[in-house]
């Protein structure tokens, strides 16, 4: 199977749902909770139903996995890894840190993603061998190879318990080395971030395929590294992401590997 042809319908799916996430941002009346999940919004679900619509119109045999909607397998080796609107938090405070993020994978491989900010204007993508781009320009990662002259960024879990205190120590850790920590509320525009080299790095932990899948794609194909806090292959199931410009990778996966801090 061509990307050309995943890609032209994966655009036309972000454009849609973004259509959705600009129409009731700043215009909600109804604010949903999810258990150990965040926020959930109109916004949320029907971006997602449209865009799940358009990919089955092409593609009716392709297996989906979605935030909102859960899982759809087929015997296609073709799958859809959907974030409606990535950044919910953001979205509901009307906070414009927030994205449509769509990925691909054919064969158990990530070949293409798309983040789409619809309020930033910014839309980052890449196949896999072609580069990434924001906004049609070719991006890359940053050049800072001294990790004290690094920015980063993180995230936290919406779970509470013994997980906060192993975020609270890594970032602790973390923050005594680096020039600064920023913490946005997208993981996945996160990423973009490092990919673009404004972030130098980022790292988080409790994150769901449909947080990161995209980004991963946009971060290597602009020249960054991606790897789980062991520095083992990056798996976008497994929750666990440390992503950088590749110059101080170790070292940093170093500081997050704390003596008695371990994951859940």
């Amino acid at each position: 199977m061509q990307y050309d042809e995943l890609l032209k319908t994966a655009l036309k799916a972000t454009e849609i749902g973004s259509k959705i996430t600009k129409k009731y941002y700043g215009k909600l009346t109804h604010i949903g909770k999810k258990p150990d999940a965040g926020l959930v919004t109109i916004a949320d679900k029907e971006s997602e139903a449209a865009i799940i619509k358009t990919i089955l119109s092409k593609f009716p045999d392709h297996q989906i996995y979605a935030e909102e909607s859960g899982e759809k397998k087929t015997s296609s080796n073709v799958r859809w890894i959907i974030d409606p609107l990535d950044g919910t938090t953001n979205y509901a405070h009307q906070m414009p840190h927030f994205c449509v993020s769509i990925a691909v994978e054919v064969g158990g491989k990530l070949v293409l993603g798309i983040l789409d900010a619809p309020i930033l204007e910014e839309r980052f993508m890449a196949v896999k061998g072609e580069g990434a781009t924001l906004n049609k320009k070719k991006i890359r990662v940053s050049g800072i190879s001294n990790i004290e002259d690094a920015l980063l960024a993180t995230g936290f879990s919406y779970k509470r318990g013994e997980i906060v205190n192993r975020e609270v120590e890594r970032l602790r850790s973390v923050f005594k080395k680096v020039r600064s920590v920023r913490r946005l509320g997208s993981a996945a525009l996160d990423m973009a971030c490092v990919a673009c080299g404004r972030f130098d790095g980022f790292w988080e932990t409790d994150l769901a395929a449909w947080d990161i899948a995209a980004g991963a794609v946009i971060v290597e194909e602009s020249g960054g590294k991606l790897t789980n806090f062991k520095g083992e292959k990056f798996n976008c199931y497994e929750g666990e992401l440390l992503a950088t410009n590749t110059l101080f990778h170790n070292e940093l996966k170093e500081l997050l590997n704390l003596k008695g801090v371990t994951n859940p």
